[in-house]
């Protein structure tokens, strides 16, 4: 019984410093990389290293480059960097990959997922969580002779996933918020939305989480 009480709050120790180790580390790491970015040149100039002037000098310079890039002489000058970088062949690649990674993250951040959907994917009985990002290409929906909607399927962990075209009859709406549905993906199904869900008796007498509603985009 002693030795069943001392695991009990042994585990339940591990799972609550857990993610404080984890973001502490995390945090850690983010200042040393861009603390260190600029280390080597401040210990040149300066002749000592200063420990937390790097990241100091690398927020003002990225303030300073948010300020240039907002007024309208700073654009055009960034647009001109752009195309120069875009002439360079191995450049060009970097560039244009690292670009379209930010902008995915800038087209989250501003609401481009519209809704958490279920579908059933990759097959038939098997369902999926993913999140309609529009209509699909006319000229797609034409070829496939059905009303389809573009629906993104992330990965679990959400760091990558696939494009795909659904028809508009088989992609049903959840409750959950996209926030939600990406807090269920990136925990791997650990972390379900409470607060849409209510529970049912499984043919084996286990809890199953049921959605109150499952309606049809209608865009």
């Amino acid at each position: 019984m002693l030795w069943r009480l001392i695991r009990r709050y042994f585990i339940t120790g591990i799972f609550v410093l857990l993610p404080v180790i984890i973001t502490g580390y995390i945090l850690v790491f983010a200042f040393q990389l861009v603390d260190g970015i600029l280390r080597n040149l401040i210990e040149y100039y300066i002749g000592r290293p200063v420990p937390g002037l790097g990241f100091l000098i690398m927020l003002a310079l990225v303030f300073l480059a948010g300020l240039f890039g907002t007024n309208v002489v700073g654009r055009k000058l960034l647009a001109l960097g752009e195309e120069i970088l875009r002439r360079i062949p191995v450049v060009k690649s970097i560039y244009t990959v690292a670009k379209q990674v930010m902008e995915a993250v800038t087209m989250q951040q501003r609401g481009v997922f519209r809704h958490a959907v279920l579908v059933e994917y990759p097959r038939r009985d098997i369902y999926s969580i993913g999140f309609i990002t529009g209509e699909a290409p006319a000229e797609i929906s034409r070829e496939a002779g059905e009303d389809l909607l573009s629906v993104f399927m992330p990965a679990s962990p959400p760091t990558q996933g696939v494009l795909i075209m659904v028809p508009r009859k088989d992609v049903r709406i959840l409750e959950m918020s996209v926030e939600d549905g990406l807090k269920l993906l990136l925990s791997g199904g650990i972390v379900a939305p409470p607060s849409y869900q209510k529970w049912a008796k499984d043919f084996g007498g286990q809890d199953i989480p049921v959605y109150r509603r499952q309606t049809f985009y209608s865009g």
